[in-house]
Formats: structure tokens, sequence, C-alpha cells
């Protein structure tokens, strides 16, 4: 995961820094530019003039590019069948509440804002969850079923975590700026999400830390709703996702649900 984001940080920051070379070499030849951030979106100002300032005085605007926004951490919970108690079946992914997590962030967006206090956006970014499990079990790699083979040794940790690409549609709506400038946000729509992959990391005396990679049955195909409230940049969020979290019969009805805050909220 670590690997992911700092790949991520690199690539805007590449393409920041091409833009605002490009852009120096025009300036060069006759016109003045600049490139900057205006609101976590990539902005350019050319002849010494914001280019989206008039499409800000305008009631609408299109609006869209790299974003490294609407940075979500908190913690999850699996609902067995409308109960946050796991049932017989789905006892072995009994977890610590404490230590299961889950964070997101979007990457790009695009949408459009109808006046100051309402815009739609489709956004584009990464999200993880990771369980942190009780016993000390390791699950099966490469089988039909959420299987796994109850180990002799105690784990210090092991943890089933997943990572997704996710693309939701955000609908915003949010107050008029108050004197500190900042205002409140009221953001909800729906999100779907595609697996990327599951990962299995243990740590013991024995063994030392080990990583196992499989997909763990985790399904492909994720969808559901966020809704989150802020003021400024700072804000409170929850997740919900509707289609089971595993693909096996065993697990049918076994949900994932995560809440926490949310840092980067524009």
């Amino acid at each position: 995961m670590k690997k992911l984001v700092w790949t991520t940080l690199l690539v805007s920051g590449l393409a920041g820094v091409m833009a605002q070379s490009a852009f120096a070499q025009q300036d060069s030849v006759k016109k003045k530019s600049s490139f900057g951030i205006d609101n976590g979106l990539i902005s350019i100002k050319i002849n010494g003039k914001d280019s989206t300032s008039k499409a800000k005085a305008s009631k609408g605007r299109f609006m869209g590019g790299i974003t490294l926004t609407r940075l979500d951490i908190g913690f999850s919970r699996l609902v067995d069948n409308g109960s946050f108690s796991l049932s017989k079946e789905n006892d072995f992914l009994d977890y610590t509440g404490g230590k299961t997590s889950t964070i997101s962030f979007d990457v790009l967006q695009f949408g459009y804002r109808f006046d100051p206090h309402f815009k739609v956006y489709i956004a584009g970014g990464f999200d993880w969850t990771m369980i942190r499990l009780k016993q000390n079990i390791t699950l099966k790699k490469n089988s039909p079923t959420l299987d796994y083979d109850q180990e002799s040794i105690e784990f210090s940790k092991n943890r089933l975590s997943n990572s997704y690409v996710h693309i939701p549609l955000n609908f915003e709506l949010r107050t008029k700026e108050n004197s500190h400038g900042k205002r409140f946000y009221f953001v909800f729509g729906p999100e779907v999400a595609f697996l990327l992959n599951g990962k299995v990391k243990q740590i013991s005396k024995e063994k030392g830390k080990e990583k196992f990679k499989d997909d763990y049955n985790f399904e492909p195909f994720r969808y559901g709703g966020t809704l989150r409230i802020g003021y400024g940049g700072l804000g409170i969020f929850t997740k919900y996702y509707f289609n089971d979290m595993f693909t096996t019969t065993a697990q049918k009805g076994l949900k994932n649900m995560a809440f926490g805050i949310t840092l980067g909220l524009n």
C-alpha cells in the first residue's frame, strides 16, 4: 500500500513539474504562464490571469483534473446479515475492532459546479480495508471456499486486507463562506469499486514476517454509498457496501461498512 501511495504522489508531482516546465517555455516566447493548485485541482494562469477566474465568476462551470483530496481514515466493521455479531459460519473471521481499519483517497475528479452551493462530480482513487484477525489461522490460497488452516503458533499480527480502485459519484451541497472563509459541506452519492488484490500479512516469533497474496474470494466488483459532513477541510464519513464482501456461499450476507474522518474535503 505504501508503494502505491508514494507512486501516486510521485506521478502527481511529476505531472505538475512537466506542466510548469511546458508553460515556462511558452513564457520565454510570447506569454507569461504559471502553474498552481487551486482547491486541490490543477489551475493554469496565462498572461498573469487565472484561466479559471472567469469561470468561477459565472454561474456554472466544468471542473476537473488531478486532485489529492478526500483522504478517508477510519474503521471498518463486518455486518453479518444485519448484525455486528458474526455467525458461527463466520466466527473464524472474528477481528479486533480497534485495529480493523480503512483508508482511501481520490486522485482524479471531473464534474460540473452549477452554482457556489451545488456541484456534481465523478472521481477515481484507491481504497484499502485491513481486518486484524483474532484467531491463529492461515487462510488458504486458491481455494474455491474461504477455508483456513488452524495454526499451532501465535501470531502477533494476522491481517487480512484488500485493495480496490473506487469510482464515486458525489453530489455536494455547501453553505456560503463565513467570516473565516470556511463553509459547511454535505456530500453523498453512490460508489463502485474493482478489486486489485487481497493479502494476508502475518508476524510470529517462529516464522517472522510473512505475506501471502491472493484474491481470497473477495468480491471483484463492489458497490455502495458514501455520506460525508464537513466544515472547512475536515469532515466525517460513513460508507456502506450493498453487495456481499466475499463471493463464497458460506459468507452470503456478510457485508462491510466503514466510518471515520475525512481530510482535504473541498
